[in-house]
């Protein structure tokens, strides 16, 4: 199953595939070139596919928990100045994808989306800690019942150079549901209260929409 974000580059890369595989094979003479230029293209294709899958994922949606909104490794815990939203302080948990990993993104909790920004900014690698502030992103805050407002913001990275962003003030944001989708390389970060328990440590590998980051004490 693959993302409705990718339709269009895997159709686009398929079509290039099977020409490059036919001229190589008519215009090129050379056995060893041809095939290597064969191979390639098909590697490219196989990397395009794995990029863009989309796994089912199997939710156990709980209003207490904070699920991983993507696939990835977990890079930075710490309590840190939100500037943007909150304005105060929270517990930041951040995690780095690498172009191998699912790159869709998931809300992290049910509730209503009271707040959804873009920001244009650099493209810094994407485990750089100043790239939460500094590189092309988007915040989006869900406000939930139970835990009240939890943000998550995407960010571009070094590679990644669209953020596709669902999430649209007012409307209803529903944990491990599909809330948008990162192009090559990137990051998201989540904030949570400080007086929540933290379920995970730095260099954890999480899925998203299952592993459960923070949970209320």
């Amino acid at each position: 199953m693959f993302h409705k974000e990718g339709y269009k580059i895997i159709l686009g890369t398929m079509l290039i595939m099977a020409l490059g595989v036919v001229l190589a094979g008519e215009l090129i003479d050379n056995f060893a070139l041809q095939k290597t230029i064969q191979v390639a293209l098909l590697v490219m294709t196989v990397l395009v596919l794995q990029f863009f899958r989309n796994p089912k994922r199997n939710t156990a949606q709980n209003g207490q928990h904070i699920i991983a909104p993507v696939d990835g490794e977990v890079v930075a815990i710490e309590e840190v100045e939100e500037p943007e939203f909150f304005k105060a302080k929270r517990r930041q948990i951040s995690i780095f994808m690498t172009p191998l990993n699912v790159h869709v993104t998931r809300y992290p909790v049910s509730g209503t989306v009271v707040y959804s920004e873009y920001h244009p900014g650099k493209y810094l690698i994407a485990s750089h800690p100043k790239s939460s502030t500094e590189n092309e992103r988007t915040t989006i805050v869900v406000k939930n019942d139970t835990v009240g407002d939890i943000l998550y913001r995407q960010v571009a990275g070094a590679l990644a150079r669209r953020i596709v962003n669902y999430a649209k003030v007012g409307e209803e944001a529903i944990q491990g549901t599909d809330a948008g989708f990162i192009k090559f390389g990137s990051r998201a970060d989540i904030f949570v209260p400080l007086d929540m328990k933290i379920n995970v440590k730095l260099g954890e590998k999480v899925k998203g929409g299952e592993k459960v980051i923070a949970q209320l004490q």
